[in-house]
């Protein structure tokens, strides 16, 4: 973020009469600065100088002490306040709201009954009048306000009124961070004429200079930590002396807090022109400063007060006498200076650091001690190679003007820069890839408008092109072609919607998958997604025995939840503690279904190559990465706990029972066009008695069906009776017919209809004669249905009466009694045949 105050950004571009903080935003908004905020005045009523004449501390029963104070605000009487803060004393000048007046927030100021005094108005924090974030003590006026008479306006005094225009830079615009960067890209908005504040008279480099040296043997991707170290020395400063009340003013709208004249300027400086800077204490520093890597373990204090550990990634400055063996670390280079060396109220002569160093270093180091401070935020996103001795000159003027020094004419200058990155850029590309008609002549001017040098003739097809110091993030031909368009203005660009070509519709197997997931739907279950990942303890809640394959999950390197290391091998896993959930808030009465990957890994362990980023893998890397992955066939299953059918008037509900769940099985095979086989089957997680297998014509078993195991539903801790189903779904799809919609002629002729009462063992699948009666029967029946099965002493031990509706018709006459009499009696013979069937009395 960069805050603008108006009245500062006015001195280094051109903003026009009618300028307001909207406007302002609205042009930065149109060059790509997102406003971020608009601080407008804040503080209104009075709002006053004032001065602290007597503090008196008065402790509290809950241990905390406030002080009652008398201040003079400029009236006849002194004013008595209540102030819980105690950095300032008796003589200090303060900023006093008074009652009447509005802080930020809004906080209205009255006079009120506090800690039993009636405290008539606020002494406050630049937090509490909307400048600073410092909520910790009060706003301390310094000497440049000494001149302010008591009472006086303290918003005009401050700056308070003044409105402030907050943009939000992204990272690639790092000069940005800057009053100048901003003035620039204003500059570019508007045509407002720009003033570069860093266009000042430098000394050239010198050879008796402060020594400074620069050993980086580690290097990271290959750019040296610091490649460019600017220092002057300025001597005979006044330390007391306060910083210009200009200065404190515009850090106070920044955010920052003022705190010497030294520290000041160089903050001030680099919010001005975006160069970090630091001021270190001439005598407490040993020549020459040595710019280095840290050695793994060493330790700093820093400004901050607190002692960091370093390792060799981190690059450091050091004073060493012998040139490499550091005496003291004196900071962080590009995040934070070091205690030791850090200017004072004593300090006389002052050594002014402005350096360049690697942004990838300096983000590395500042992300590992979660350390960001505005130096680092503003070296990892880029700052401009050639600014530092500028910058520096800035800093030894001001401390000059100010601070009464005198600057040694001695400059030091370790300037290691490589050559600057040129590249070859065609005007054409522009309208080829923003789609708009450009003459060479003003694609040319809005390069050279962002500070590039164009190296060529208009008419040539190439130029050779150097982008400005200030923008790192100019590295190719396309870099160019985003400056263009967003200069040439993003409004400028119409907007086409592409025409889409024709599809070819979906796949067979993506109808398939929403067949089933509609029919499911339909059917009143509800679809959910759980995550594919489980432990080894649902293995045993499942009943699966030791040896069954789906215990063999996929274990993962690096899993989400350590107690949940492999991928599933069924969605049942995962389905039903979704199921158990729901009952668990309530939801007594559920049917949920899930579509999606289970994972079986291959008998062996295959690893996958990791290709390098540089170039595309090859076909024998992409089959063995195709070799390396496991089999992940999509499946479906539903569970369903509570009534299926819930209460009306007349009737009680039902509950679901497990030819609900077979039921459902067969509904998603005829949903993609496969009248799926029911077989009794013995299978985990399903009870051995009421459990079905589904099976393909082929025979192939396709999924299970049935009630599930009450073991199982003990430690899946699930109602009792719960019934659930699950199918392959990748065979089923594979395994339908091309073409699943199977018109039939309707017939005119009427229907014969009778009933069929079978008596078979109890181990004989219902379905098995129901194939058995279909196949006897003939091609004149059209639907055999179970619609009873009895068991009882009638009938015998281990017997059981199977009761079937039958239907007839044929499709060009009326069936005479003939015909169903020769139809039933092929299916009972077919029924008897197969199963020893006996025809019910």
């Amino acid at each position: 973020m960069t805050r603008v105050p108006l009245t500062w950004l006015s001195e280094y571009v051109e903003l026009g009469a009618e300028a307001s903080a909207d406007l302002v935003a609205a042009h930065l908004v149109r060059v790509g600065l997102e406003e971020e905020a608009i601080h407008r005045a804040q503080v209104s009523g009075p709002v006053v100088v004032g001065r602290v004449l007597s503090i008196e501390a008065e402790p509290q029963k809950n241990g905390k002490t406030i002080n009652w104070c008398s201040v003079d605000v400029g009236e006849d009487d002194p004013r008595g306040i209540v102030c819980g803060a105690h950095n300032f004393e008796v003589g200090d000048r303060v900023v006093v709201a008074l009652p009447g007046a509005v802080l930020p927030g809004p906080f209205p100021i009255s006079a009120r009954k506090t800690y039993g005094h009636i405290s008539d108005g606020m002494i406050c924090s630049t937090r509490e009048l909307g400048i600073g974030d410092d909520h910790t003590g009060i706003l301390v006026l310094g000497p440049e306000h000494s001149g302010a008479e008591l009472g006086a306006d303290a918003a005009e005094l401050l700056g308070l009124n003044e409105e402030i225009v907050e943009v939000n830079v992204t990272p690639d615009r790092g000069y940005c961070l800057s009053l100048r960067g901003i003035a620039r890209e204003y500059g570019h908005a508007t045509g407002g004429k720009f003033q570069d504040p860093a266009r000042i008279e430098i000394p050239a480099a010198s050879s008796g200079g402060f020594g400074v040296k620069i050993v980086d043997e580690r290097p990271i991707n290959k750019n040296p930590g610091c490649d460019r170290f600017v220092a002057r020395i300025v001597r005979g400063i006044d330390a007391a002396a306060a910083s210009p009340a200009f200065i404190q003013r515009r850090l106070h709208q920044a955010g920052m807090r003022p705190i010497s004249l030294a520290v000041d300027v160089t903050n001030y400086v680099m919010l001005e022109l975006g160069q970090p800077l630091h001021a270190y204490d001439l005598h407490r520093v040993a020549e020459p400063i040595v710019v280095r890597r840290a050695r793994d373990g060493e330790k700093i204090k820093t400004i901050d007060e607190q002692q960091r550990v370093l390792t060799d990634e981190d690059l450091v400055i050091t004073d060493s006498p012998d040139g490499v063996a550091a005496s003291r670390l004196l900071g962080i280079a590009g995040v934070m200076g070091g205690y030791d060396s850090e200017v004072t109220n004593a300090t006389v002569d002052v050594l002014i650091e402005g350096a360049h160093f690697d942004p990838i270093s300096v983000a590395r180091t500042s992300r590992r001690f979660r350390l960001t401070s505005e130096a680092s935020k503003r070296f990892e996103r880029g700052v401009d190679h050639d600014l530092a001795p500028y910058a520096v000159q800035r800093v030894v003027d001001l401390l000059v003007e100010y601070g009464g020094g005198t600057a040694d004419p001695e400059v030091t200058d370790l300037d290691e820069r490589g050559a600057a990155p040129t590249f070859e850029f065609a005007a054409a590309d522009a309208e080829r890839l923003i789609g708009l008609p450009y003459a060479p002549a003003e694609v040319r001017s809005i390069l050279e408008d962002i500070g590039a040098e164009v190296d060529g003739p208009v008419s040539a097809p190439t130029w050779r092109v150097t982008p400005p110091s200030w923008r790192p993030d100019l590295t190719a031909s396309v870099d160019l072609i985003e400056e263009i368009a967003r200069l040439h203005g993003y409004d400028a660009i119409p907007s086409r919607l592409p025409t889409a070509p024709a599809g070819h519709g979906l796949t067979p197997a993506q109808r398939g998958r929403r067949s089933v997931s509609r029919t499911l739907a339909e059917a009143g279950l509800t679809e959910v997604l759980s995550y594919p990942f489980v432990g080894d303890q649902v293995f045993d809640a499942l009943q699966y025995e030791p040896d069954d394959e789906r215990r063999r999950g996929l274990r993962l390197l690096n899993p989400l939840r350590g107690e949940e290391p492999l991928m599933r091998t069924s969605i049942l896993a995962t389905l039903l503690p979704v199921l158990r959930r729901n009952v668990g808030r309530g939801l007594t009465d559920a049917a949920v279904y899930e579509v999606g990957l289970v994972t079986y890994p291959g008998t062996e362990a295959t690893c996958a190559p990791i290709p390098p980023l540089a170039q595309y893998p090859g076909p024998e890397a992409l089959a063995q990465i195709e070799r390396a992955l496991p089999n992940q066939p999509l499946a479906v299953a539903g569970a369903l706990t509570g009534l299926r059918e819930l209460p009306t008037e007349g009737s009680a509900g039902r509950a679901a029972t497990w030819r609900d769940a077979i039921e459902l099985a067969l509904r998603v095979g005829r949903a993609i066009g496969i009248d799926l086989e029911v077989e009794a089957a013995s299978y985990a997680p399903w009870h051995p008695g009421r459990c079905a297998q589904l099976c393909l014509a082929t025979g192939d078993v396709i999924g299970h069906a049935g009630e599930l195991h009450p073991k199982a539903l003990t430690a899946l801790e699930l109602p009792e009776r719960t019934v659930a189903f699950e199918l392959d779904l990748d065979r089923l799809i594979s395994s339908a017919p091309a073409d699943p919609v199977r018109a039939f002629a309707l017939s005119t002729y009427p229907a014969g209809k009778e009933d069929l009462a079978l008596v078979v063992d109890e181990s004989v699948a219902a379905a098995a004669v129901r194939a058995a009666i279909l196949d006897g029967a003939g091609p004149l029946v059209e639907d055999v249905r179970l619609f009873d099965v009895y068991r009882g002493p009638q009938i015998g031990a281990d017997k059981k009466s199977l009761a079937f509706a039958l239907r007839y018709r044929a499709d060009n006459r009326t069936l005479t009694a003939q015909d169903l009499r020769d139809a039933r009696t092929g299916a009972i013979e077919a029924a008897e045949r197969k199963f020893g069937a006996q025809l019910r009395a």
